[in-house]
């Protein structure tokens, strides 16, 4: 903007946008914002009767600017805003009521600054010749044909560089062992002993060179890895090395295997042996694809033979095959996110250097076949399976601008107080560190080298840095395990500054995300606005973190960092205070001694907060059992200072926990906290340590166990889909579906709000996966977005769990969320149709119930058995319900079990609605699927049985089922009303703050009896393009026998989502221009 506007707001959220219009309450009134869909457009947002209308302003290839209004309005342009705003003051301009009344600008306050411091199947390969069995005539002639011809061969190759032994032996073989070779293969050994014989008799000197060097060299090695001297690591030293002696042993291992497979190839060839059964059952296959070199396309073919671990890399299809890697030279598969059908292929040259190779496939399928086999080729040849579970250290400490101590062990060890590893532990190695630092007066070098050393020492082992990330004095430091280097993609990392004005970088945020294998990791290391009294300017700087920290798949534009990884790690001195008066502060310091922290809990900033929904929604964290870890004086952990001596009189810091460390992480993964504490012995600043540790369950590459030609085709089928929205804004919507098992993002056709007696509306849709094995499936989540078509902007998001349906049809509630708010519920039923076979048990399969069912009576009592013997929740919490502190039913954002049809979801009866919204209506957007004039039926799944049968229902109940597309009741245990279920947790419920209008006249209010007034309008998906539906799951509803009864219900995950920028960071920061960076186009993403 050239000037000041009273009405443009920047960067505002939609949900603020609706609010102020709200509040204005007058027809006409508006205001216009950076669009968050978009980047360079604008939202113009007005309001009549009581709904908010909005209108995209986009800027041509000129940089003029235009209004999309009603269809038919000749289309203006405009140099300037303020020159389009003053147009449409004017009456008949295509909105529907000119502008009259311009919302101000509100001014924040601002901080003041701190003083101190599926792969084509070919036939099986046919063998030439096709000798019967005892035709012994025909086979001497083939072993005599064999012998003659290599001997005859023999004799046109010059041997006079041969040891004369060696030349004899060749003689011999060839003479007489070839023909007994032939013999062994035509009685059904397949082994060639003669070879076997030759190859020993030719390498003897070499096996006992190599049995005398190799002790030397083991001996060598192992001097090596002892250290010089404490915390000192071994420096990188320049220059070069010779490769010769590594060439020549590789070329000869290559020359090894070579021989063996030709002699093979020739012996069984003449004898016509056919070697049976494949150890592998999927044979050679040839795929075709393209490779670019300076921006030239070149068809190019990759040949993969499983048997005998190669890849081979072919310009024609026919062409000859020197050009290959082995098994154990092919690094990684990096799996592109912005291109489905592209795939960068990470190889070792003879020279010990990592050649990348990117290729395009057809499509989505035949990549995905192609890395199975190449994931198929690693498990048979390698002794080591790929992980399914690892660990993840988490530690945040704020240095107090000093450097640290000589010992920082014990924080690396998780020692001192709070829940703490056993001795035992100290020396076992996490698979990735992630160390978050705030006031870190060090370098990035000093301290990563700092790092690496006090890990070298613990463990010995030279971990490998993933990523480093500064901004001013917060940093984050990710280090994994050598053996986990190629593992690791897709790398990001980027900041956010929240400190005076948004543009000072002494608060704000640092952020790391990658790939591991086929799960997403996200770290946040975040400072947060210091003083007890600025809790409301923490709350904003969380959530302008959370809006603009650009990090994970950049497909993924209409979700925020909450929704875009499997696991999301939060940590830092996020600066929430114990919230008592300063006079209790001795008292405070004597419970501390006593080890009473409960009370103090109680007054949490962070804990209340997070109780009413204002920040963190739905993040986990654990149980605090360790002493607050701020404000020590410093060089002793005995005392706290919590007085400070000001100009402007004594300031106090009440003992609080300013450093924390919380998650969030997709539903029904496995997840387990190990520790989370604080050190004892660090004592330079006046924060202690934080560690904490985890058990993460992770994806690997997925290799089918079924021919994929002959496997049944799958699908996920979504319905019974009611979605109630939050909000004033008069729009249409639409659902898109992300995954990695789709081939491409999944849009609904738009709906047409509407008025809904009962709040339900329904609709179907099938989504077609790329691999339909259950054990495949049931490791995947959908990601969920409801869009309006006005302004493609995103209105709620979340994400569903397919193991959720593992045993049958289940139904979900979800609460939608987006910029880190509630902005509403969805619910629905979804059902798997998959090819058959039996889920893979994990590693942390007994822990985690191997055969999970979500009738959730069945399901508790096998969570409370497993968890019987153990001293910690062994599954993710966040879909257990069962809560970190006490044993509290929580709210996670999904529920599994559904209050009764006729019951409102996601109201808030008995509380007021907000002051300024008229909460007197309820609608919804539905859609029906009218393909062939009638209603799609749901399928039987062969898996998981059939839900279209009656089982025992009442006729009405069947004709109501059949209508509605209901699943039987049987299914899910006995219906309950909300009010008769003691034990099951509220719904949750979107924020009061408005709803969705359905006409251009002002709708008439329903009957309120069995709505409460504050209950949120339900907006329904429409037809997709490929059916219709949208879901999310919910969380099992009923809570543990034998629990307390909830006292502090807390958030918990369901990994929601909400809107994120796109490829490039919106500048709407404060600072920046203000302009939002989403693209129109469609989403698209890899899980």
């Amino acid at each position: 903007m050239p000037s000041y506007q009273p009405w443009y707001h920047g960067n505002i959220t939609r949900s603020k946008a609706e609010d102020l219009l709200s509040k204005a309450a007058r027809d006409g009134s508006f205001l216009i914002r950076d669009s968050e869909s978009i980047q360079g457009a604008y939202a113009l947002c007005v309001l009549y009767q009581n709904c908010v209308y909005t209108y995209r302003i986009l800027p041509n290839e000129d940089k003029k600017l235009s209004v999309q209004a009603s269809e038919g309005v000749p289309i203006r342009f405009f140099t300037m805003l303020p020159e389009l705003v003053e147009a449409y003051y004017s009456p008949n301009m295509g909105l529907v009521t000119h502008l009259q009344y311009s919302v101000q600008w509100e001014e924040e306050v601002e901080e003041e600054p701190e003083q101190n411091s599926h792969p084509p199947q070919l036939p099986p390969r046919n063998i030439p010749l096709d000798v019967k069995d005892g035709d012994s005539k025909t086979s001497e002639q083939a072993s005599k044909s064999l012998s003659d011809i290599y001997l005859a061969k023999l004799q046109h190759m010059d041997l006079s560089i041969l040891p004369e032994e060696h030349e004899m032996a060749i003689q011999e073989y060839f003479r007489t062992s070839v023909c007994l070779d032939a013999e062994q293969v035509q009685n059904g050994n397949p082994n060639l002993p003669g070879l076997k014989k030759l190859i020993m008799a030719v390498c003897k000197n070499l096996n006992s060179e190599i049995s005398r060097v190799m002790p030397t060299l083991e001996v060598f090695h192992r001097t090596l890895d002892q250290q010089l001297s404490p915390g000192i690591g071994p420096k990188q030293v320049g220059g070069t090395h010779n490769p010769l002696q590594y060439y020549q042993l590789e070329q000869l291992t290559k020359l090894l295997y070579s021989i063996e497979d030709k002699v093979k190839g020739s012996v069984f060839e003449y004898v016509g042996f056919d070697a049976g059964p494949r150890k592998s059952l999927i044979p050679v296959v040839t795929f075709e694809v393209k490779q670019e070199s300076l921006g030239i396309s070149t068809k190019m073919f990759l040949k993969v033979d499983i048997e005998s671990g190669k890849l081979y890399f072919k310009k024609s299809k026919d062409g000859p095959e020197d050009k290959y890697f082995v098994h154990n030279k092919i690094l990684q598969l990096v799996k592109s996110q912005k291109m489905h059908a592209k795939l960068v292929i990470a190889v070792e040259t003879e020279k010990e250097k990592v050649l990348r190779k990117e290729f395009v496939f057809d499509d989505t399928k035949k990549r995905e076949g192609f890395c199975q086999l190449l994931q198929q080729m690693k498990n048979k040849h390698s002794e080591k399976p790929e992980p399914d579970m690892i660990t993840v250290f988490v530690g945040t400490w704020n240095m107090g601008n000093a450097g640290p101590p000589p010992n920082i062990n014990s924080w690396f060890q998780c020692k001192g107080q709070g829940k703490t590893q056993d001795d035992t532990a100290d020396h076992i190695p996490h698979d990735f560190y992630v160390i978050g630092t705030q006031e870190d007066p060090l370098g990035e070098r000093e301290w990563a080298d700092t790092v690496k050393g006090v890990l070298r020492n613990i463990t010995n082992i030279s971990f490998k840095q993933v990523a480093i990330h500064t901004l001013w004095n917060i940093r984050i430091v990710v280090l994994a395990k050598p053996e986990h280097e190629n593992r690791i993609s897709h790398v990001f990392s980027d900041s956010v500054k929240t400190g005076i004005a948004n543009t000072l970088g002494n608060k704000g945020a640092v952020g790391v995300s990658f790939m591991f294998n086929g799960t997403s990791f996200g770290f946040v290391n975040s400072h947060l606005t210091s003083g007890s009294e600025k809790k409301l300017r923490r709350n904003q700087n969380y959530a302008s973190i959370l809006r603009f920290l650009n990090l994970g798949d950049k497909k993924l534009n209409p979700f925020d960092i909450t929704h875009r990884f499997t696991h999301l790690f939060w940590l830092g001195d996020l600066n929430y205070r114990v919230e008592m008066p300063s006079s209790e502060a001795e008292n405070i310091v004597s419970k501390i001694k006593q080890q009473q922290y409960q009370e103090l809990l109680t007054k949490d900033q962070l804990s209340m907060e997070r109780k009413e929904s204002k920040v963190f929604l739905h993040f986990a964290e654990e149980e605090i059992t360790f002493a607050p870890t701020y404000r020590f004086e410093r060089d002793t952990r005995e005392r706290y200072a919590y007085t400070k001596a000001k100009a402007t009189g004594t300031k106090y810091n009440l003992p609080s926990w300013c450093d924390r460390v919380l998650r969030k992480s997709y539903p029904l993964v496995h997840v387990v906290c190990q520790a989370y504490g604080c050190t004892n012995n660090i004592m330079t600043s006046d924060h202690s340590p934080v560690f904490a540790s985890f058990e993460v369950g992770v994806a690997s590459q997925y290799v089918s166990k079924q021919d994929p030609s002959s496997a049944p085709p799958g699908g996920i089928q979504i319905m019974n889909c009611v979605a109630i929205l939050s909000t004033k804004s008069k729009t249409k919507f639409f659902i898109e579906f992300h995954s990695s098992f789709l081939e491409k993002t999944v849009k609904t056709t738009e709906g047409e709000n509407s008025e809904h007696s009962d709040g339900h509306c329904f609709c179907l849709l099938k989504l077609t996966p790329i691999i339909s094995d259950p054990e495949y499936l049931l490791d995947q989540h959908i990601l969920i977005c409801v869009k309006s078509t006005d302004s493609d902007e995103s209105y709620g998001e979340g994400c569903v769990a397919l193991r959720a349906a593992e045993i049958s049809y289940t139904e979900f509630q979800i609460t939608l969320t987006h910029h880190g708010e509630k902005t509403g519920t969805l619910t629905g039923g979804i059902q798997l149709r998959t090819s058959e076979g039996k889920p893979t048990e994990k590693l942390y399969g007994e822990a985690e119930l191997r055969h999970r069912t979500y009738l959730f009576d069945f399901f508790l009592l096998r969570f409370l058995k497993s968890c019987s013997n153990q001293p910690h929740d062994i599954s993710n919490p966040n879909y257990m319900g069962v809560s970190f502190r006490g044993g509290n039913v929580i709210d996670k954002g999904w529920s599994y079990s559904m209050p009764p049809r006729n019951v409102p979801c996601g109201g808030q009866a008995g509380k007021e609605p907000k002051k300024g919204y008229d909460v007197s209506t309820r609608t919804s957007f539905w859609f029906e699927d009218t393909s062939n004039g009638k209603t799609s039926e749901m399928f039987d799944n062969p898996l998981y049985g059939s839900v279209t049968k009656s089982h025992g229902r009442s006729k009405d109940q069947d004709q109501q089922q059949k209508d509605l597309l209901i699943p039987p009741d049987v299914l899910f245990g006995s219906s309950k009303t909300a009010d008769g279920d003691t034990d099951r947790p509220p719904v949750p419920t979107p924020r009061n703050r408005s709803y969705t209008c359905s006409e251009n006249k002002p709708q008439p209010p329903t009957p309120v009896s069995l709505h409460p007034p504050s209950q949120k309008k339900p907006v329904v998906p429409s037809r997709s393009e490929g059916g219709m539906g949208l879901s999310r799951p919910p969380l099992p509803a009923k809570s543990r026998p034998g629990v307390p009864e909830p006292q502090t219900p807390k958030p918990r995950d369901y990994r929601d989502t909400s809107e994120l920028t796109s490829k490039h960071r919106p500048p709407g920061r404060p600072g920046e221009s203000r302009k939002d960076s989403k693209e129109p186009t469609q989403v698209s993403r890899q899980l």
